[in-house]
């Protein structure tokens, strides 16, 4: 037992020591060692431009004593090519400046060394006799004794190549992200795709017109282990992050940016043009996180005030929040960490925590802490990343950054069907803006279809003008019936021709199928304020909805809806049953968010596009900053569509009043078939209208039938409009006269599904 006691004292005693070394070290960093990466690469950008410039001086004799002495060391190591050395540091610079991002700095020096030894070996092998200097001469040497000049010349020629590719980041091919298309659709893209020499062109040309505040998002690194750094996770960015900013304080050329969409996109509109980029905003703002290291001891020293020892992994800035990753000690239930909300949030003076224990696929527990300062997520910057355009997926939305500043995307298709919910000004518009923004950048109205409800009747009225609806944008409740009703009938229509056609769903559809023949757009039904309908037509409603979500999928019609009541009268357990991937802003209380994601967490976000993103094939969700994306970038958006596809018609499905009674609708005869289906229904509606009452029972012991048929009686003649909807307890009441017993009690009512509302199918 007292070697025990020693060992465990002796590893109490090395821990704190190490500590102690750390903090130490964080201490003691060197001023060169806190100079930020981006101020290290400017100054090396200066020195470049700097060094070209005394170089092209020193060999055209006019920098005094000093040039003479670089002139002359320069043509004995370089010859003839002595040019080439002031080229070298120029490009260097250039290409620095030109892709200002941390992850090109290696490649842009690689890139540089290869492009000076490639163009000195040139010289020499064409020229010989040290056309280049010695320098040349050592390159091409061991080439010309392995191959002749041609070959010698060929390996040259693909480091120059190599080389001018590395510096500028660029790529000789672009790939065809389109998948089961036909012949036609794969000539067409071929046509339009941008060649090399073209995207070389745009690249060199795409010079920044507005140089903006790049925002660096700091993801995860070590904050233990990290040496000669500010912050922890300052910095640090990995690769896929660096691809995923790609567009990030850089203005690209809207020719590059239209051509590069115009591949991306399955289509058979050949004259397919999507919005440019400029119409959106980048990212504004810097994130501050305050002092990261003191929150970081903080954290640590009130966990150890109550027992729980912890080591402090890496810690990640995102645009609203900062992620402080801890890793318990063994035996340490995760519950007493999460039970310490409170007291951390009072310590850290800062509300509200949000902790996530553990962080899926680690071993480490997440404390979420809210920004001093919040950087806006703009649209351009996601829209503009390889991720985005060169996605496989048709439907791919862009929905903002998680809490490492990393972008996040995902495919309606995948989903297939999202619910938004969250309290009033947390974002769901917005929101909601971003996900069609992301959807128009990506499909052409030929691809895509849109059917808008907008009870607010203010939130979608900017989208009134684009090509791709499929009707006006909806505002009324009984419309908004009539167009899912719609949807399910097309929906079925869809089913027959995918059955005569031997296809699985839509994409083996669309590859077996020619463009002119029985097209099949994707339809995406967008409703902005589920409650307010709901309140009219639960019952219609729900039932829709909830066919739309369990078919809908393999031909092609998706569904987003969005509420800013999230209670189980709105969000009933059906609907929650069959979409399962949904999106929670910041909501009033906990019951508000169990009621959305079935767990708590959304009553400690922070509005203002802060949400809770939970897919179909995770069990827990992931926190994102929501894109912003504002009225007029909308308009802007809208407006270019409109102005692009101004003769366009590719067939629309029109909602009218009913005025016109003699017409019979596609919804006339699917309501009017169920109905007629019951040989007994104009004697119940005239036994209802006879005795002014109406109930199942009442109906069993007339009609002698069981309780299911008299419980469908009810519901055809409450959707006929002959008696009210069930109050409880209280008797259904009767609208209809006696005298009306004989006559069709359809005429003129206001209910869908009856001949109050026409909706004309002209779509092929």
């Amino acid at each position: 037992m007292p070697i025990i006691v020693s060992i465990m004292a002796k590893k109490k005693r090395s821990k704190k020591r190490a500590s102690r070394d750390i903090e130490e070290k964080d201490g003691n960093e060197s001023w060169f060692e806190q100079v930020k990466h981006e101020t290290k690469q400017s100054i090396f950008i200066v020195f470049s431009f700097a060094l070209s410039i005394i170089f092209i001086l020193s060999i055209a004799g006019r920098a005094g004593k000093a040039g003479v002495f670089i002139e002359r060391w320069l043509s004995v190591l370089f010859g003839q090519a002595e040019f080439i050395v002031p080229l070298f540091f120029f490009f260097i610079g250039a290409s620095l400046f030109f892709y200002f991002r941390p992850t090109f700095f290696a490649p842009t020096l690689l890139g540089g060394v290869l492009f000076l030894v490639s163009v000195l070996g040139g010289i020499e092998v064409v020229f010989g006799q040290k056309a280049a200097g010695y320098a040349g001469f050592v390159v091409a040497a061991p080439v010309l004794k392995l191959f002749d000049f041609w070959a010698s010349f060929i390996v040259m020629t693909t480091l120059l190549i190599v080389s001018i590719l590395l510096m500028l980041n660029a790529s000789l091919v672009k790939s065809k992200i389109v998948e089961d298309v036909d012949d036609e659709d794969e000539k067409n893209a071929d046509e339009e795709s941008v060649s090399s020499f073209q995207a070389l062109k745009n690249t060199l040309g795409g010079l920044r017109k507005n140089k903006k505040e790049e925002v660096v998002y700091e993801s995860g690194e070590e904050y233990e282990s990290r040496e000669g750094e500010e912050e922890p996770g300052e910095h640090h960015e990995d690769e896929g992050a660096g691809e995923e900013e790609a567009g990030e304080g850089e203005e690209e050329s809207n020719s590059f940016a239209t051509n590069t969409f115009k591949a991306a996109a399955r289509r058979r509109n050949v004259n397919f043009q999507t919005p440019p980029l400029d119409l959106l905003e980048s990212d504004k703002g810097k994130p501050s996180s305050g002092d990261i290291k003191a929150n970081a001891n903080i954290i640590k020293r009130t966990l150890k005030n109550f027992g729980i020892d912890v080591e402090m992994a890496e810690v990640n800035v995102g645009p609203s929040v900062t992620q402080y990753t801890i890793r318990p000690a063994e035996g340490i239930k995760l519950t007493r960490i999460t039970g310490l909300h409170n007291d951390l949030a009072l310590a850290l003076a800062a509300h509200p925590i949000r902790i996530e224990a553990p962080i899926p696929g680690r071993s480490l527990v997440g404390l979420e802490i809210p920004n001093k300062a919040v950087a806006l997520v703009g649209a351009r910057s996601l829209l503009s990343s390889d991720e985005f355009r060169y996605g496989k997926h048709v439907l791919s939305l862009a929905l903002g950054r998680d809490v490492s500043g990393q972008a996040v995307y995902t495919a309606l298709e995948k989903m297939p069907h999202l619910l938004i919910a969250g309290s009033t000004g947390s974002g769901k518009s917005v929101a909601i803006h971003g996900l069609m923004v992301s959807l128009l950048y990506r499909n052409s109205p030929d691809n895509l279809r849109f059917l808008l409800v907008d009870p607010k009747r203010v939130e979608l009225s900017a989208y009134s003008g684009i090509p791709h609806l499929l009707a006006p944008v909806i505002t009324d409740a009984k419309k908004t019936i009539l167009a899912l009703k719609w949807a399910v009938s097309e929906m079925e229509r869809r089913y027959e021709l995918l059955q005569a056609a031997k296809a699985r769903d839509i994409h083996s559809y669309q590859a077996i199928k020619t463009s002119g023949e029985n097209p099949m757009p994707y339809i995406v039904i967008v409703i902005d304020e589920l409650a307010d309908i709901m309140a009219t037509y639960p019952r219609e409603l729900e039932a829709s909805i909830v066919r739309l979500a369990q078919m809908s999928r393999a031909v092609g019609i998706h569904l987003i809806v969005s509420t800013q009541r999230p209670s189980v009268e709105v969000i009933t357990g059906l609907i929650k049953a069959n979409i399962t991937s949904r999106i929670a802003f910041q909501v009033a209380s906990q019951v508000d968010s169990r009621t959305i994601l079935d767990m708590a967490g959304a009553e400690k976000l922070l509005g203002n596009g802060d949400m809770l993103f939970l897919s179909g094939d995770t069990s827990k969700p992931k926190r994102i900053q929501g894109s912003f994306v504002s009225e007029s970038e909308v308009r802007k958006v809208a407006q270019f569509l409109e102005d692009q596809y101004a003769g366009f018609d590719g067939g629309t499905v029109t909602i009218d009043s009913g005025d016109d009674k003699d017409k019979k609708t596609i919804f006339d005869e699917v309501s009017m078939n169920d109905d007629e289906e019951d040989e007994l229904y104009a004697e119940a509606k005239k036994i209802v209208i006879e005795a002014k009452k109406a109930s199942a029972s009442y109906l069993q012991r007339r009609l002698r039938v069981g309780y299911a048929r008299a419980a469908r009686l009810l519901d055809i003649l409450e959707d006929r409009g002959v008696i009210g909807p069930g109050e409880g307890a209280k008797p259904r009441e009767v609208y209809a006269d006696a005298g009306d017993g004989d006559s069709s009690a359809d005429e003129g009512d206001d209910t869908p599904g009856s001949g109050g509302g026409d909706f004309f199918h002209t779509m092929q």
